[in-house]
């Protein structure tokens, strides 16, 4: 009987670290084969991760960092397709994105999965390199990988949220 609520005990720690919405700095560093720091402490859409949105409808993102500094957001559509769609400055604080004055985030086929991520550098993003082409998940984390190492920046962190398109 002792081992067996040891055994539970144990299994309720470690699945207490698949909380969605919590994330390692250390395993998405390894991920990206940089040292991040933990800046992006949120990163979602407004209606919350895993939320469904309509074609036509706006996405807002809710983001929160420690630091001021650059943010691009770079959108995986769920054919793998990758593309930027903001670059931004922010100061420290939480803020809710909804797209370029003038603009909104508004949603396009193809419905399904979209990925969005969030990469916050402490230097100006590097104006020659932009995300636009097919990439698998391991290719988009190559080029963020990139990304990161041509800003020059010694502050930075990536975070990863998505939604669904209907």
């Amino acid at each position: 009987m002792g081992r067996y609520v040891l055994f539970l005990a144990l299994l309720a720690g470690l699945l207490a670290g698949c909380v969605p919405g919590t994330r390692s700095s250390l395993s998405v560093g390894l991920r990206f084969g940089l040292e991040l720091s933990p800046v992006i402490t949120r990163f979602e859409p407004d209606r919350g991760p895993g939320a469904s949105y309509r074609v036509g409808e706006s996405v807002r993102f809710v983001v929160s960092l420690t630091r001021p500094g650059y943010l691009t957001l770079v959108g995986l559509d769920p054919d793998g397709v990758a593309y930027e769609f903001d670059r931004l400055y922010l100061n420290p604080g939480t803020h809710l994105l909804s797209g370029p004055p003038g603009y909104r985030y508004e949603l396009r086929p193809p419905l399904g999965l979209q990925r969005v991520r969030a990469i916050y550098t402490d230097t100006p993003y590097p104006a020659s390199l932009v995300f636009r082409g097919v990439y698998t998940l391991q290719g988009l984390d190559q080029q963020t990988s990139i990304y990161i190492q041509q800003s020059g920046s010694r502050v930075r962190d990536v975070a990863e949220t998505f939604f669904y398109i209907r």
